[in-house]
Parts: C-alpha cells; structure tokens; sequence
C-alpha cells in the first residue's frame, strides 16, 4: 500500500502530523486517568516496544503518577510508532482506561494499519472478571435442567418466551413486553423511576427461573442489550441459609459466593463500586426467603466494607444503600409484596399463548407430523390444552406425548401401556417433589417414582385434604384458616400445587389460596380419598352420585348407582342445566385410574394393602353396575336396520374411567353390557382423547355396530385414535370434527381393510382436494357404501372431478351431498357424465358449488337419460334463465325426478314461466323450489290442477 495514501484511508487524530504531540499536549491528562500501568507495560513488551529494562525503570517509581510520567517519557522517546500504539491499547481495552474513553472520541483517533496488525494482550483485572464472568455464566446457562431434575436440555433448543405484562401498582396492565432486552430499557413500563428492581412475578411453573436463566445466557453472550458489563445471579434461599451470627461484606457476598476475580481483586471491587450502575443482579426466588423475612425489619447494610447478615445485604442491595444505581431483577410468585419505592417495573409471567404454545412445541418436536399430531390433540382436549398454558406442565405433557409417540410411532394397534390423564398428573406430582430435592452440580436426582412419593407423603395427604373438603363444599377458593385447618404446612404449600390469589382479599387482609388447575384439585381429591386410612368405600364413591339426578338419590343405598335419564325427562329434582359437574367426574376418573393395576405398586406405599384391595373392589363393581344401569335407562328407537340410543356426556364419562383402568376386562365387561347397535354421541363434546376410550370398549363389541359422532371435536387425532374398532362399524358419522386430509387417509386405510361401511358423514370439516381422492378410493373400494355426505369442506373442481368418477363406478351409492364445496362448473360436469344412465343414485346435493350456465345445463342434459336419481338440490348456485329453460325440456322427459330445489339462483320469472310449463308434461315431480328463499307461497306441489294454477298466478304476478 502506498504510505502517502494511508491518511485518506484511514482517518488520524484531529493532529494528524503527530501522536507525541498529543501525549504531550494532554500529558496531565493522562497522568490522572492512567491507573492500570502494568497493563501498558503489558503491552509494550509483547510488542518488543520497550526491553525489559524498560519496564523495570518504570516499576521502579514509587507512586502511580510518577509511573505514567516516566512511562510516557520512555513511549515518546521511541518515537511516533510506539506512541500511536500506546494512545491504540487505551481505545482497544475500554474498560481498563474507561475514563479515557472521552478524550479518544474527543480526538477522535483511530490507528493506521500497521499499529492495527499489532498484537493487544488484556490483563487488566476488569476486563478478565467480566470475561470470567461471561464464560462462567455462558457455561451454567447453556443448559436447561428439566424440572424433574433427572435431565439437561440444551437451553437454545427448548427455551420459548411466554406471555410477560406489563402492570402498574394498581395491578392494571400497561402492555406487554416485547423482549428480555426491554425488561431492563426505560423505554415502557416504568411505575417509579427511583426505584431500580424489575419485579417479575407468576405462579409456581410459569417459568420465571427458566427466564432468569436466558437473561444470563444472553448476557454471556453479549447479546443483551443492556448495558451491564458485570452480572451476578443469585438464589433467594440461598440468604436464607446462612445463620442468625453470619456476617459477609458485599465483596465476600460477590466474590466468595458468586465469582472471584483471578487478578487483583481490589481493583475489581473498586470499579464496581465506582461504576454500579454497570452492574446487573438477579434474585431468583423471592418467595423462598423465610416468610418471617421483612425488609422494613432488616438493618440497612450501607457500607460496602462492613460486614452485615447476608439478608441484610439483600435488604440493602434492593433498597439501592449498596451499589446504587445497580439494576436488579427479582422474581417471586403472586402473594409477596415488595415495597413500592423498590419496584421500578413490575412483570407478570402469564404463561404460553397459542402463538408461544405453538412455537414451544416445534421446539419439542423437530419433526412436523409430530408437531402437528400434537397440536391437534391439545386443540382437542380442553383440559390438556389449558394445563400446557404453564411451562411446566407442558414440558410435562410433553415429554409424556414424546414417550408415547417414539415407542408407539405408526402402530395400529391399542398398545398395551397406553398414557393416560392418571399417569400425566403423577408425572407432574413427582416433578414437583423433585424441585424440591437438593441437587449438586455433579449428582443428578437417581430418586424413583415410589421413592419420590414416600417421602412427600404427608406434604400430599394435607393437600388431599384440602381439595377433598372443599370439593364437598363446592369450594376452589380457601382461606388461610381453612389451609391451616387441613394441615398444609409451608412446605406443602411451597411445592407449587396452590397458589395465593391476592386478587380475591382487601389489602391487609390475609391471602386465598386456590389449586394451580381446577383438575389439579380433582386429582388430589382421588389421592385422598385413596391414600386415607378413614375413608369408607362409600365415601370413596360418593362423587359417583353426582352423575345421578338429585331425586334419585337416596341416602339409603349402600351403593348408589348412575340412573342418569340423559334425555331429561325423568330429571325431577328440577337440577340446574348449566352446572358444571366436571371436577366431581375428573374425581372418579383419577380415581379409576390410581386404582388401575397400573398404579398398584405406586399407591400401595401410600395406603395399607387390605384397605387398598377393599377399595378397588368397591370401584369396580360400582362401576359395572352403574353402567349396566345408564345403558338400560337410554331410550331406544328401532329401525328396520338398528337399535338406536341417543347416549349423552355421561357415557362419555363412563368409557372415559373404563379407560383410565387401562384393563381389557373392564372393557370386556362394558361392551357387553351394550345392547344397542347404533351409538348415537351428538353434541356430546368429546374429543380426540375420547375416541382413545371409545376404541378401547368398541373394539371388544361382539357385532357389527353404527358410530354417530357428528358435531364433537375429535380431530385427526380422534379419527386415528378410532382405527381399533373400524372393523365393527357400517356406519360412521364424523361430520363437524375438524377432520383434515390427514385423517381422511386414516380412514382410507382402515375402511377399506374392512369394505362394511355403508354410510360415511364428513359434513363440515376441513378436507380438501387431496382428501377428495381418498374418499373417492373408498366409494371405489367400498361396494356396500351408498351414503357419502362431504359438504361444507373446500373440495374444488379437481377432487369433484376425481369423487364424481368414482360415483360413475359405484353401482351402490345412493345419496351423494356435496352442498356448499366449490366444484364450480367443471365438477358439475364431471357429476353430469355420471348421472347418465346410473343404476342406483337417488339424492344428489351440489347446492351452493358456484355452479352456472355450463354446469346446470350439462346436469339437466344429463338428467334426461337417468332413472334413478329422485332428489336433486342445486340451491345457491349462480343458475340462470337459460338452465330453466334446460331443466324444463329436463321434465318433460324425466319421469323419475321427485323433488328438485332452484332456490337463490339467477332465475327470473321467465325461467319459472318456462318451468310451470313443462310441469304441465310431468306427472311425477312433486315439488319444485325456487326463489330467494324457501317459503309456502313460493312451493308448488302439481298433484292437482288447483296448485298448478297457484304457480301460475304466482309467476305472473
């Protein structure tokens, strides 16, 4: 490069002609910034700038002034090179010479190429701490123990951000945050400008620990934006273990127990004491300090040499008498107030949104079938899909799911250990015991299940308690004196199973409690009512009653038994319609299901085994009899082909505990007792997970049998669950399920393993063309089918095309419902060529296709050469004059066609004329529609020449 151009390309010091000027010039100046000499010398030496002498000369001053003096007459004495080099290792080590850094933009300096080749070696004590701090806290973070504490995870790869708001002192939201940068910005959110604590609170599991831990890996990373150059995380507890006589100063406290400086620890100190408010903490816990612990109670700390109480420390530390200016996040769950003057922001954590959900779960499952399976059985299930708005329940759930699908992945048959709801919640028990439990860095917890549960024992049984009476209360919300009163100790309640509700007291008052999960409160009952010695075999089925009508039932009965008239009426109590029993029926499931044989060696630790066998007798022949008797009380309607019973939620409930004994005897014995073979489950509310139940009972019924589950919400994941029993059923409804494409080539592979289905209900879902292709295979393959309803779904004119040759194949379809697709007029006249001549088709609905001219003619042409078709429904197409003049010339030669409906097409009165004409000519038609909208004026009926004349007057008219 040519040195006379080296100016141009780089700029120089505002006196570029010489940096021994500058160090001259400012020579005072930097007498009094320079404190770390050695770093220079450092510096010096690597680069063969100054000898060994050199330096010698220099720490031979006996003060620190004198040193800079004598350095800088050494630098300048070698010439421009090496002074360009010294002024180029103050800008390059910023926080060593960190009150230099105004003169360097003051000058504004930058150095040529060749000082920029130059080696620069950092030994100034700061800057090492804060990269022993980055590599330490970058190697703590990277990964995520699970909440079980038996496994890591690497953070990157499961860590989501959740739901964070943003709220005033008031508790009104103030918007949401958008980052973990914007926590500490003053940008939004700011309620106290003195105060310097960011309080991020939620409840047990939402994931405030798992934030706090990306906040320190993105500050190691140095991708937080913030502008804190040292960090110090800590635990809450961990100040609360130290005893009444303890005593740390704040260097101990930083050092000591949480990073030491490798280089001269004084000056380390010294810099955070002059420059706080580079400095970030975060507490952990809050909550976990003793609850006697009252910062209006503790000393202030205010020297930073004195030693103190670690709580003090803390007290000081967040009150600002220690580093102020320091920013602070402090995390707690709900109930535990800070100070006003101390909160300069305040966070709730509210969990996953379905965005967050959504985001967390294609970070669970890499795969995209598993992320979608997963998605639709959470959208299915209610309960499931509420509990996975917390954290830690869904990583529970999911780790459930994860089991569950990897051993399970593309089978087709019931497994024999099958997830239940039963084993998820003992999941999460066990998880939240293990919190608990102290970990070292080098052991993980080798704690088993049974292990786990024996020594939370009586933490559980006083929880039990707890939600027992409240469920014979109808309560979900306690008092302190009702937790008390169950003997729930702190222990029990730091667990994280209850949660205080501040909304619901006055200030000053003492808090409510209530179960993190109205299902969480059902569980706890059923592990009460197991695991109590006192509980009778009646109280133990006392929740099964709630099933039964208020009138029916009698204190009398050592075993009340379900008599549940779904119809209503025989409901003589008057009971309200809309009360919610579902907390007395997830009671009697996970009953069920810690009785299952499954759970016999979890639950035999925490009750005696005579009482334990007693128990689940008296289960299992309650609930054979109380189905016995709900399926005799079903009204049944006869058919020529069935014996059909309208069966309601209560059934649901049923096959819901049969399935959670995950006993094929039980399910034997309940398919026997079914005596109808047409279940009709409309309206029901079920979802994918009560197919799991549906199967694991059908698939045991001895005959062939009809499936009505139109208008639930079972899903792709509901419609796989099913493919057990498909060999027992000829009808199969599943209209208005949410049913994709996916679950229609399930239904293709199963269906036609079997060829006995004869009535397919599709209505309303969301299949498109592809699905379009696997219903036509199975009105192809299925030669006893004859009725296929696929309306409502987003089938357009190339799966009309590829359903109508299939209907041209079948020689036993009769009724085909196509309302409100978009087969357009291509499909229409794919429909067109297999009317013609058709043997058996009778009912035909392509209303509301975007059907027009095209279209309709080639069906009226096509109807002219068939015999079979009775009903034909072309309502809400873009129909005209000219397909009314086809459908007349139609008439006067159809003399099959019963019924043809025309209403809100583009007819006018003309094409009506045109029509009543041709009825003139037909003596079969018995009613035509048209018009905007179906009414009595508009019907013509032509059995007589007085209705005729009605049609007449009207077109004229």
């Amino acid at each position: 490069m040519d040195m006379q151009a080296l100016p141009e390309v780089t700029a120089g010091p505002k006196d570029a002609r010489s940096c021994i000027r500058l160090l001259k010039v400012d020579r005072e100046r930097l007498v009094t910034h320079i404190r770390n000499v050695q770093c220079l010398l450092d510096n010096l030496l690597v680069n063969e700038y100054f000898s060994v002498e050199d330096a010698e000369i220099v720490g031979a001053c006996p003060i620190l002034p004198d040193k800079v003096r004598k350095m800088l007459d050494l630098v300048q004495s070698k010439g421009e090179e090496v002074c360009e080099y010294l002024i180029s290792v103050l800008q390059r080590i910023p926080d060593a010479f960190i009150d230099l850094q105004p003169w360097l933009e003051e000058i504004g300096f930058s150095p040529s190429e060749l000082v920029r080749g130059r080696t620069v070696v950092n030994t100034d004590p700061v800057s090492r701490y804060i990269q022993k701090l980055r590599s330490e806290w970058g190697r703590d973070s990277k990964f995520l123990t699970s909440y079980s504490q038996k496994e890591e995870m690497l953070l990157a790869d499961i860590y989501t951000e959740n739901v964070m708001e943003l709220l005033d002192f008031r508790n009104e939201s103030l918007g949401s945050v958008s980052s973990l940068s914007s926590l500490l910005d003053d940008a939004t959110g700011v309620i106290n400008a003195e105060g310097e604590t960011v309080l991020v609170f939620g409840d047990a599991g939402v994931g405030k620990s798992v934030l706090l831990q990306k906040l320190q890996n993105l500050w190691a990373r140095e991708e937080l934006a913030a502008g804190a150059k040292f960090l110090f995380p800590f635990r809450c507890r961990t100040f609360g273990c130290f005893g009444p006589g303890a005593a740390l100063s704040l260097r101990d406290l930083l050092f000591a127990h949480s990073c030491c400086p490798e280089l001269d620890p004084d000056a380390v100190f010294a810099f955070l004491l002059r420059f706080p408010r580079s400095v970030l903490f975060t507490f952990d816990g809050f909550d976990e300090l003793h609850s006697a612990f009252d910062l209006s109670r503790v000393p202030d700390a205010a020297s930073p040499l004195q030693p103190a109480h670690p709580l003090a420390l803390l007290a000081s530390l967040l009150r600002g008498k220690l580093l102020q200016g320091a920013a602070k996040v402090l995390t707690s769950r709900p109930g535990v107030e800070l100070p006003r003057a101390l909160v300069r922001k305040k966070v709730q954590l509210r969990g996953f949104s379905p965005s967050h959900l959504r985001a967390y779960t294609c970070k669970f499952f890499p795969a995209p079938a598993q992320q979608q399976r997963v998605l639709n059985q959470l959208d299915a299930s209610p309960h499931l899909g509420t509990l996975c708005s917390v954290p830690l329940f869904c990583w529970i759930i999911f780790r459930c799911f994860q089991h569950f699908h990897g051993s399970h992945e593309g089978a087709h048959h019931q497994p024999d250990q099958t997830l239940t709801l039963t084993d998820i919640f003992l999941l999460m028990t066990e998880a939240h015991l293990n919190r608990t439990v102290p970990t070292s860095l080098l052991q993980r917890n080798t704690r088993s299940q049974v292990e786990t549960f024996r020594s939370g024992h009586e933490a559980l049984r006083a929880l039990g308690r707890l939600a027992h009476w409240g469920m014979l209360k109808n309560l979900f919300v306690f008092s302190q004196e009702e937790v008390e009163a169950s003997e729930v100790q702190e222990a029990g309640l730091e667990l994280g199973f209850v949660r205080a509700v501040p909304e619901s007291r006055p200030t000053g008052e003492q808090p409510a409690y209530e179960f993190l999960h109205i299902t969480m409160q059902s569980f706890f009952t059923a592990l009460f009512l197991i695991a109590d010695d006192k509980v009778s075999t009646r109280e133990l089925l006392q929740f099964f009653g709630e099933w039964t009508p208020r009138g029916r039932r009698a204190a009398s009965l050592p075993l009340p038994l379900l008599r549940l008239s779904c119809l209503g009426r025989n409901n003589l109590d008057k009971e309200d319609p809309f009360r919610n029993n579902d907390h007395f029926q997830f009671t009697n499931l996970f009953l069920c299901g810690l009785l299952s044989k499954a759970q016999q060696r979890l639950v035999r630790h925490l009750v005696p085994v005579g009482a334990l066998r007693r128990k689940r007798r008296a289960l299992w022949r309650h609930l054979f009899a109380s189905l016995r008797s709900y399926l005799k009380s079903l009204p049944r309607t006869h058919t020529e082909e069935f014996i059909q019973v309208q069966a309601m939620p209560t059934f649901i409930w049923m096959l819901r505990c049969i399935y959670e004994t995950q006993s094929q005897k039980v399910g034997q014995l309940a398919a026997r007792g079914i005596c109808a073979d047409y279940i009709k489950l409309t309206y029901c509310n079920a979802c994918s997970a009560d197919c799991s139940a549906l199967s694991f009972v059908l698939n045991h019924f001895p005959k062939q049998l009809a499936l009505d589950l139109d208008n639930n919400n079972i899903n792709d994941y509901g419609v796989k669950e099913l493919r057990p029993c498909c060999s027992r059923l000829t009808v199969l409804r599943l209209s208005v399920n949410q049913i994709t494409d996916s679950g229609v080539k399930v239904l293709y592979e199963e269906l036609t393993k079997h060829k006995i289905v004869t009535y397919l209900g599709l209505y309303n879902n969301q299949i498109t063309n592809i699905g379009a292709k696997y219903v036509a295979k199975i009105l192809e393959e299925c030669t006893s089918l004859t009725h296929l309803k696929l309306g409502a779904n987003r089938i357009t004119s190339e799966g009309g095309k590829c359903l109508a040759l299939a209907v041209k194949k079948s020689s036993s379809i009769l009724d085909i419902g196509m309302w409100g697709n978009k087969i357009g007029d291509e499909g229409a006249k794919a429909f067109a060529d297999a009317l013609r001549n058709h043997p058996s088709l009778s009912n035909l609905s392509l209303a509301f296709n975007g059907i027009s001219t095209e279209g309709g003619k080639s069906l009226a042409q096509a109807l002219q050469e068939n015999s079979s078709v009775k009903i034909v429904w072309l309502t809400k197409n873009d129909l005209d004059d000219e397909v009314a003049e086809s459908m007349a010339e139609m008439l006067e030669v159809n003399q099959t066609l019963r019924h043809l409906w025309l209403i809100q097409n583009q007819i006018t009165a003309k094409g009506i004329s045109r029509l009543a004409d041709a009825v003139q000519k037909n003596s079969t038609i018995l009613e035509i529609w048209y018009g905007p909208t179906p009414c009595p004026a508009l019907w013509v009926g032509v059995g007589t020449l007085a209705t005729y004349l009605v049609l007449k007057m009207n077109c004229s008219s």
